[in-house]
């Protein structure tokens, strides 16, 4: 029962996550529901974007890729690299997750420091970065978990539940707890770092507006890129770590 209390707790805590507020934010009411207008009009830019330079990147695929193509096809061959070194010789199926999930989060963090989101007035709040809002870090996270509880469920079956018991049935309760935070970690530190970044940013440009805040959002990109990087990387390690069965 003590388990099981801390797992619904676990449970309710991340979903209370998703009413965490930073400033205000504009509205929009979608049936019985009231989401952030802001996120869903930055992440449609983002996903506008990658959608729009992929299909002018390879419109005429080449047998001997230039320019864009050779471009995409870096990345893809970076992505696989990824899901195979944490996956395994099964990663094949997954790089399509896990090149969405680097990507979009790669392009939603530079957008924070690249688009000049503020130009553009809202009746509530200002656009920014999606990943600078902790309902779409959420939104990643709990999409990781299901991904990994897919890939093992698939895998081996109800018998993917006998790693709770192991090495030993005492560690049942933090192995449980295990699974649970993976979202929260993945979450929280996406969110932090970006909404660090920006912050950060925003107060050298009121403090030093012509000379600092140069190199920190030069900084802020390399940093905004890694970022991207970590979280497609334990995602996929997380995915191979429960077709696997080992920690």
């Amino acid at each position: 029962m003590n388990v099981l209390s801390c797992s619904i707790n676990t449970l309710k805590e991340l979903y209370d996550i998703s009413g965490v507020e930073v400033g205000q934010h504009f509205y929009w009411q979608i049936g019985g529901f009231q989401v952030h207008g802001q996120v869903l009009i930055t992440s449609w830019v983002v996903i506008a974007i990658l959608l729009g330079s992929v299909t002018i990147a390879v419109r005429n695929p080449q047998t001997i890729p230039t320019g864009g193509q050779n471009f995409f096809e870096y990345v893809l061959e970076f992505i696989r690299d990824v899901s195979k070194t944490q996956i395994g010789e099964e990663y094949g199926p997954w790089v399509p997750f896990i090149g969405t999930m680097f990507l979009f989060i790669f392009v939603s963090n530079w957008s924070g420091a690249l688009l000049p989101w503020k130009i553009i007035e809202l009746p509530h709040g200002e656009l920014a970065a999606p990943t600078n809002d902790i309902n779409t870090t959420v939104a990643l996270a709990l999409l990781t978990s299901v991904a990994y509880f897919y890939a093992g469920l698939t895998k081996k079956g109800l018998s993917y539940f006998g790693k709770y018991i192991q090495p030993t049935p005492i560690l049942l309760p933090i192995n449980i707890l295990e699974d649970f935070t993976k979202p929260l970690s993945l979450s929280f530190r996406l969110f932090g770092n970006i909404l660090a970044d920006e912050l950060v940013v925003v107060v050298l440009v009121s403090l030093v507006p012509s000379v600092i805040p140069i190199p920190v959002m030069f900084l802020g990109l390399f940093t905004s890129g890694i970022q991207a990087l970590i979280f497609a990387t334990l995602a996929a390690a997380y995915i191979g770590e429960s077709m696997e069965g080992h920690h």
